[in-house]
């Protein structure tokens, strides 16, 4: 595998320490969690030995967990180096998502939901047979067969801390479903139009620049192939590697491969910028609580560095959002 040999290589050692970050620490609890919780519910609940059932289960279990890790630390290890095609930098696997690894870190996505899924079925059926049992038998313990022919004392405790753990790990597996699913339809929208959120960001701004002037001009994105099938195929391939080198890519028939830089240039020429002055002092705080609660909620949540001001201050705005600039100290 890959990113093994990433790991053990002594001119990438250094790599390894991308573990050491809050992203990966609390991705990898909620995997572990969720996991282990799965497996040792799935004994409680569906006793893999006792059934074909039960062992399909148990084998699914441990399948979405050994395929998470694998897309996750391939996403984390292979690359993306020297940033090619960069989509974004993702704090959960502390490293950029780009041309080597958009691939595994869009699969991980994916089975990171599904994986899930699976185990929050296993939890919701764990804790109803563990309480439809204890009201109708009157067990204080429970048992690993479930059937109702075999009313013996279970072999396995399912006390209060076990029944909290479930109902804890429970929450981690929805919250993650709906989270980290959120995420794949965003990366699955970027995959199909071949669009990176950086480029989406360029091209805003060139349909912008054209309005603004009034050139006449016609913006067509260079990497749209025109088939949603076509911009898949650059991403996913049975060989598990993106097409091309991440330097020369296919382009639409109206562009050519500088075509997003020429405009990119255009775009630097016209840099426009806007002044402010500085009403207020402020620190550079993430989280300006002491500047009110509309200016606390509405804060980016960014890991860019915030400019501390004194009043009086002259600041160039070059972009920004609503109600959020992105500026230079004059």
């Amino acid at each position: 595998m890959k990113f093994l040999s990433a790991i053990v290589s002594f001119e990438n050692l250094h790599e390894v320490r991308r573990l050491c970050h809050w992203g990966p620490v609390i991705a990898l609890s909620v995997i572990a969690i969720c996991s282990t919780t799965a497996i040792l519910d799935s004994i409680i609940w569906y006793w893999p030995l006792d059934s074909a059932g039960g062992s399909v289960n148990f084998i699914m279990l441990l399948n979405w967990t050994v395929l998470i890790l694998y897309n996750y630390f391939n996403a984390m290890f292979v690359g993306p180096g020297c940033v090619m095609k960069m989509d974004h930098h993702c704090p959960w696997i502390n490293n950029c998502c780009g041309h080597q690894n958009h691939a595994y870190f869009t699969s991980f996505l994916i089975l990171a939901p599904l994986g899930c899924s699976h185990a929050a079925l296993i939890f919701v059926m764990t804790m109803y047979t563990q309480l439809y049992e204890r009201i109708s038998f009157g067990w204080s313990t429970v048992k690993i067969d479930m059937s109702a022919a075999r009313r013996i004392q279970p072999l396995m405790p399912f006390s209060v801390p076990a029944f909290a753990a479930t109902l804890f790990a429970l929450g981690l597996a929805l919250g993650t479903t709906i989270a980290v699913g959120m995420l794949f339809f965003i990366q699955i929208k970027v995959i199909l139009r071949n669009k990176t959120s950086i480029e989406s960001w360029i091209e805003e701004k060139a349909k912008d620049r054209i309005q603004h002037y009034q050139t006449g001009e016609e913006f067509v994105f260079p990497y749209n192939l025109g088939s949603r099938w076509e911009n898949f195929k650059q991403v996913f391939t049975w060989s598990g590697m993106p097409r091309g080198d991440g330097l020369q890519w296919p382009v639409h028939p109206k562009c050519h491969q500088h075509t997003l830089t020429i405009e990119q240039l255009k775009q630097k020429a016209d840099k426009r910028q806007v002044q402010y002055r500085a009403v207020d002092d402020y620190n550079g705080a993430c989280c300006p609580v002491s500047k009110g609660l509309h200016t606390f909620f509405r804060t980016p949540c960014t890991e860019e560095p915030r400019i501390p001001l004194a009043k009086g201050d002259t600041i160039l705005a070059t972009r920004g959002t609503k109600s959020v600039p992105h500026c230079e100290l004059f």
